[in-house]
């Protein structure tokens, strides 16, 4: 499934010794790849933003107890990052998520079951050196 990002073509920070640079090229993105590659550290970095940008919406494993559903379904706009999403998305959610016209997620996880995902919207982390940091950025997956 291929739509144009709805919230944000690219997303940009800057954290001490890393850079985040993502180009969205879907409505959908799901971020995948081995473990140790740097998604959680990025997602770190992304919920940092979310104090000051009001378009970012970030869930984790903290939020294991709360209804993911409906604190999804409460919001418009917004660029929704999700870690642990293997682990935090039942089926129902991810259906929602595949037909949500309101916003934009990043996924971060390893299972695009039942999201409708297509190879446009599989991506893996890549990261290079540039001088004293380190940029992460997203390409797509195989």
């Amino acid at each position: 499934m291929k739509s144009k990002p709805m919230v944000m073509d690219h997303f940009k920070t800057v954290h001490t010794s890393y850079i985040i640079n993502f180009n969205f090229t879907n409505n959908i993105t799901i971020l995948t790849g081995e473990s140790a590659t740097g998604k959680t550290a990025a997602f770190s970095f992304i919920k940092e933003c979310m104090a000051v940008n009001p378009d970012i919406l970030c869930i984790n494993y903290l939020d294991y107890q709360k209804d993911i559903l409906d604190m999804i379904c409460k919001v418009q706009g917004k660029l929704i990052v999700i870690d642990n999403a293997d682990i935090l998305l039942d089926d129902r959610t991810r259906k929602y998520i595949s037909l949500d016209g309101k916003n934009q997620y990043l996924i971060i996880g390893r299972n695009p079951k039942n999201l409708f995902a297509t190879k446009e919207n599989l991506f893996e982390l890549t990261s290079r050196k540039i001088g004293e940091q380190t940029e992460f950025s997203i390409k797509p997956y195989l």
